[in-house]
């Protein structure tokens, strides 16, 4: 049996599932998930391995029409899904009453790679519906794949699994078949902080923040890790403190146990926040964090 290996992007709306996607096809997560829309701000590759085939997914952020360099940022990371795809899976979710992303639908149409178009939260429509949401794509997209799907209730993702499996084309290993990420564990761990920031605030918090791992030691026993939340106002950094620092310190509890689980080891972490004034479009601080060249 030959090998296969392929490059499997996924796109969509911000909060279409695409995070939970990804992770429903791994079968490990890799992609932090929160109900919040633009919580994925970098394209994030998840490497799955067999024996006989390696298929490298990719979380995009959602598209949309950028308002500050922050998003143009995340909209090339976005955009750079259809350079190297050999599949592009653009996810619907079937509740939301928005339409996809004018600009990406039209770059999709003119794909040259297979498409298919994942039905999402398939189990919150019945049957009817997502019949009418099938009937609705293939007339969108005539050449594409339209295959119905719940990322999180874990419907119809091993079919689609095999379904990808069909479409990747016959190609040695990208990368070394111990490795499940392109990124770094640094990178992880800040995303992960970054996802409590999102669970645990609301209105404008988990947007204007963004987390910098300043030191990681790791130890015989233990890894000692030092991170910074940026914010932009003193009033956003007495919010993420809390009342006597309660609210970061649940932060970084919550924050500490995840860690521990995703690199299998005791870890201290220290939290500490620095208020960056519009760092969203500062492009010195941008480059540091990795959102533009």
């Amino acid at each position: 049996m030959a090998h296969k290996a392929g490059f499997v992007n996924i796109i969509g709306n911000p909060n279409a599932g695409k995070s939970t996607l990804m992770n429903a096809l791994i079968g490990r997560k890799m992609s932090i998930v929160t109900p919040k829309a633009q919580t994925t701000r970098h394209r994030i590759m998840g490497i799955w391995n067999d024996e006989n085939f390696q298929i490298i997914y990719s979380d995009t952020p959602g598209v949309l029409d950028p308002k500050y360099k922050l998003q143009e940022g995340m909209m090339k990371s976005a955009t750079s899904a259809f350079l190297d795809a050999d599949l592009l899976i653009l996810v619907v979710d079937v509740k939301s009453k928005e339409d996809v992303h004018a600009p990406t639908l039209s770059k999709i149409s003119n794909a040259r790679v297979p498409v298919f178009v994942v039905l999402n939260k398939m189990d919150l429509v019945g049957t009817e519906g997502i019949t009418a949401h099938f009937d609705k794509w293939k007339a969108i997209l005539p050449n594409a794949r339209v295959l119905p799907a719940s990322a999180l209730a874990g419907i119809y993702t091993k079919e689609l699994v095999q379904e990808i499996l069909k479409e990747i084309p016959e190609s040695p290993a990208y990368f070394p078949k111990d490795e499940m990420s392109d990124r770094t564990i640094r990178f992880f761990v800040s995303e992960i902080i970054r996802e409590k920031i999102f669970l645990f605030y609301d209105k404008e918090i988990p947007y204007c923040t963004e987390v910098e791992i300043e030191a990681y030691e790791e130890e015989e026993n233990i890894i000692r890790i030092s991170a910074v939340i940026y914010c932009e106002r003193d009033s956003q950094k007495g919010i993420l403190i809390g009342h006597q620092g309660s609210m970061l310190k649940k932060v970084g509890t919550k924050a500490r146990k995840d860690i521990e689980e995703f690199v299998g080891k005791q870890v201290f972490l220290k939290t500490h926040i620095k208020v960056d004034e519009n760092w969203r479009n500062n492009t010195k601080r941008l480059k540091n964090l990795g959102y533009i060249d």
